[in-house]
């Protein structure tokens, strides 16, 4: 198809959902157009079915889906070029004026976000956890960890993910239609390399005194505690998230009151400030004290039933990286190895990584969609070092029945961890080479070491049996793979 051609189709389809003044958002996948519409009603969709260049149209999780087939970027860049809609592919679906048809329940809305912002750095990120992979790998053979090559690659692999927050900020930005620059500024103002001096020097008192949530104040700002998450901000993914959807309130707002001599300077100078300050003093103790919460509910749990304390923990895991809470556990599980010589937390946590590996695998075998197996196999292979993040958010979140039998591999895996009082009696390598951490310091292979590959087996089993016996669904969140139209690349 020509580039007329292109023009010519998307100013009939911008003419025959309503006029471009009935968008209220657009964004592109692999083959379709997704525009939310302020009015459907105004769209002809039966004149846009039967319309040649346009395979269907489909209404689902609150959007208007004109499937194009792979010449969709082709059709949105003519779109974008003819009119003032759209700019990206990830434009924001809560742009002004709203979506007053968007009937989808907060989780999906939820997922579609998550989904939305990692979406344009998911190659990079699978592509950095594979080289991250690479490093463990290297550590496992004896590499010398001080050696010029280990670092080199190490950095190489970590950078990513130690400054993830900057590429969340961006895309972030993009979907809630806030400037992208001063979003940026807000999310590496929390990775200065100063602001765990925050948290150092002498305690001037104590929140909580006794408690779960003990909180030693070393600073306050105007005499208002700081309190921040110990390891600090850098990965983080939720604190960044809400503190960039808190900007596009507050910029929209002042953009409103300030005159338009001096709006281009002081908008970004009071978002910047404003925004910065609410998130330390209100973020910070609430992901501090979640991640307390988090801990202690779990060594409440391993006190009454290892078994359920290994099947809650494998299930949980993921989801507690996701909003980074997980910080509550990971030091419980280095006092304990101080203090004990060894620690049960660490197999549990591991195991929950080969769920997710059996459901992947068996997605490389069974999907048709090109989207998927892009993803997969390098989330595969990451996963096989430990490394999850590529695949939770480019796969298990939009795909959430996926995610739900990688769940119950992980369950049936950690209850049997639990159940066996599997323990590791040190830390280091991630996903299989976390096996070496169960062996008897006297270096014979008891059944711990035995016992923690049973319950990794059992993970990866269970999950690929169960996403082989089940349909796979759509990535898109549309019923099943193929359901919703005959092209094989799409998803």
């Amino acid at each position: 198809m020509s580039k007329d051609n292109y023009d010519e189709l998307a100013r009939d389809i911008v003419d025959h959902v309503g006029g471009e003044e009935n968008v209220a958002g657009l964004r592109h996948c692999v083959t379709r157009l997704r525009f939310n519409l302020k009015d459907e009603n105004k769209a002809d969709t039966d004149y846009l079915k039967n319309r040649d260049g346009v395979v269907t149209v489909m209404k689902s999780a609150g959007q208007y889906q004109v499937v194009i087939g792979e010449q969709v970027a082709e059709v949105y860049e003519a779109i974008v070029n003819q009119t003032s809609i759209g700019g990206d592919t990830s434009a924001s679906e809560t742009s002004d004026g709203g979506n007053e048809n968007d009937n989808r329940n907060v989780l999906d809305k939820f997922i579609d976000f998550i989904s939305g912002v990692f979406q344009p750095f998911l190659m990079a990120l699978a592509a950095t956890g594979m080289i991250k992979g690479l490093v463990a790998l290297l550590g496992t053979v004896g590499v010398d960890p001080e050696s010029g090559v280990y670092q080199v690659l190490n950095f190489a692999g970590d950078g990513f993910f130690q400054f993830l927050p900057v590429m969340v900020a961006i895309t972030a930005a993009r979907k809630l239609n806030m400037n992208e620059f001063t979003a940026l500024a807000i999310a590496v103002a929390f990775l200065h390399p100063e602001i765990n001096n925050l948290m150092t020097g002498d305690v001037m008192y104590t929140l909580f005194s006794g408690t779960a949530f003990e909180s030693p104040i070393y600073s306050t700002f105007l005499g208002i505690p700081i309190i921040m998450p110990p390891n600090g901000y850098y990965s983080a993914i939720i604190p960044i998230l809400v503190s960039v959807w808190l900007g596009s309130v507050v910029e929209k707002g002042i953009k409103n009151i300030i005159p338009g001599v001096v709006r281009s300077f002081l908008t970004p100078f009071f978002t910047v400030m404003i925004v910065f300050v609410i998130s330390l003093i209100v973020i910070g103790p609430i992901a501090n004290w979640a991640s307390a919460l988090v801990g202690q509910f779990f060594l409440v749990v391993q006190g009454f039933s290892p078994l359920l304390f290994g099947a809650l923990l494998a299930v949980a895991w993921q989801l507690l990286v996701i909003f980074g809470l997980h910080w509550g556990i990971v030091p419980i599980m280095f006092i304990l190895l101080a203090e004990q010589g060894y620690e049960s937390i660490g197999p549990a946590m591991v195991s929950s990584t080969f769920g997710v590996l059996g459901v992947v695998i068996a997605l490389l075998i069974k999907s048709k969609a090109k989207k998927v197996r892009d993803i997969a196999l390098p989330g595969a292979i990451s996963l096989v070092f430990g490394v999850s993040e590529p695949t939770i958010y480019g796969l298990m979140l939009p795909m959430k029945r996926s995610f739900l039998y990688a769940l119950i591999g992980n369950a049936v895996g950690g209850a049997y961890i639990g159940a066996m009082s599997v323990v590791g009696y040190r830390t280091g390598g991630l996903g299989v080479f976390s096996i070496f951490n169960t062996i008897n310091p006297s270096g014979s292979l008891d059944m711990n070491f035995w016992n923690v590959i049973i319950g990794f087996t059992l993970c990866t089993v269970v999950g690929f049996v169960l996403q082989m016996m089940f349909p796979v669904p759509s990535i898109d969140g549309n019923g099943n793979e193929g359901q919703s139209e005959n092209i094989k690349s799409d998803e």
